[in-house]
């Protein structure tokens, strides 16, 4: 009966939740990401000042004809569709690259930290204490306060065994984390973050944004990920048509609606969790075939399978005699971002599962 289809729909949402909570809890027995950035004094008014500035490779313009005011404490997204030249522009607001028309002028006592120049940085065959602590001892200093370095790595989830570990054996979203405890070392008063948001967990992903709501200086990044973009952006910067870039206020989100009122097309960057087009309003929900239903019971014994084999691997690639094994190291970091991919894939396919059985559950009762 209804009754009985709705207790175990809400049996399997409690299975999920439990999954997702014993989850949070192992990352809090290893230790909580708790980011500090290490802020510079205070910048001027202005930040960056571009002035018809153009630019292209060969024969394909990237930029034409762009003037920009970036002013202490914007928060600003630059959108796009790869290739269009977004690490261009930010390599041109920086100073790091000439543009072949106009001129760029950078504020007064404006501290630039671009983070993906920090990756050329890491040396592989050193620990992650030697990456972080670069002048060496035991402590390093944030905001001006010393810490001690295995303290301030265990807020980055690394472990006082795994502060010793050769970066070339960390995992994906390890050294992704590690160039977060090192950048977050140096003190700055402008970040520019490009594409930040790629390796990272879900907890890492959720603190970087609140710590990032926190930083009092200036904003720069990006992203192509929407959801990203609309919690910690005020403004955005889009590439449109023929070369020109735009400023919208709000994130992804309020940009869309903009265009929606005011333009009739517009190109369409590849974002990720890209919304779908909803159903006209007339239509009604379908009902979930019987195959469905069985895929959705399945879904919480998968996800189970796949945390185990993923703890399994990751406490064999934190034991030193097995990383010695020829190739394993290499095999297990393959097989745990196929395991992340999976369970992101498994954990989407959930939720749209389950807004369907809901929406047939509600049709039913109406």
């Amino acid at each position: 009966g209804v009754k009985a289809r709705r207790t175990r729909a809400e049996a399997r949402v409690k299975a999920l939740q439990k999954m997702r909570e014993d989850r949070k809890n192992r990352r809090a027995r290893t230790g909580n990401v708790a980011m500090t950035i290490s802020e510079g004094d205070r910048s001027g008014e202005r930040v960056i000042e571009a002035k018809n500035i153009s630019f292209a490779y060969g024969d394909k313009p990237l930029i034409t004809n762009f003037s920009y005011f970036l002013t202490r404490a914007d928060r600003v997204g630059v959108i796009g569709p790869n290739g269009c030249g977004k690490t261009t522009l930010l390599n041109i607001l920086l100073g790091k690259l000439p543009p072949q028309q106009g001129h760029v002028e950078l504020g007064a006592n404006v501290r630039p930290l671009y983070f993906d120049q920090l990756r050329k940085g890491i040396d592989p065959e050193k620990t992650v204490w030697e990456n972080v602590a670069t002048g060496g001892g035991d402590n390093v200093f944030i905001n001006g306060r010393p810490r001690h370095i295995i303290s301030y790595l265990q807020d980055f989830l690394f472990t006082s065994e795994r502060a010793r570990t050769r970066v070339k054996w960390l995992s994906g979203g390890e050294r992704h984390r590690l160039l977060l405890a090192r950048l977050f070392t140096i003190p700055s008063n402008l970040l520019v973050f490009d594409e930040p948001t790629n390796d990272l967990d879900r907890e890492t992903l959720e603190l970087l944004e609140e710590v990032l709501l926190q930083y009092e200086g200036t904003l720069l990044v990006v992203s192509h990920d929407r959801e990203f973009l609309n919690n910690v952006v005020t403004s955005a910067l889009l590439f449109g048509r023929e070369n020109s870039i735009n400023e919208y206020m709000g994130g992804y989100d309020d940009w869309e609606r903009q265009l929606a009122n005011n333009e009739p097309s517009r190109p369409a960057p590849d974002m990720k969790k890209e919304k779908k087009t909803p159903p006209p309003a007339a239509a009604s929900p379908r009902k979930m075939s019987m195959k469905e239903k069985r895929e959705l019971e399945a879904i919480p014994p998968r996800i189970d399978a796949l945390e185990t084999e993923q703890r399994a691997l990751q406490a064999q690639l934190a034991d030193f005699t097995q990383c010695q094994k020829p190739g394993f190291v290499a095999q297990s970091k393959t097989r745990l971002a196929e395991i992340e991919k999976e369970l992101s894939g498994v954990l989407a396919r959930w939720e749209e599962l389950e807004a369907l059985s809901a929406a047939g559950n509600d049709t039913k009762s109406s």
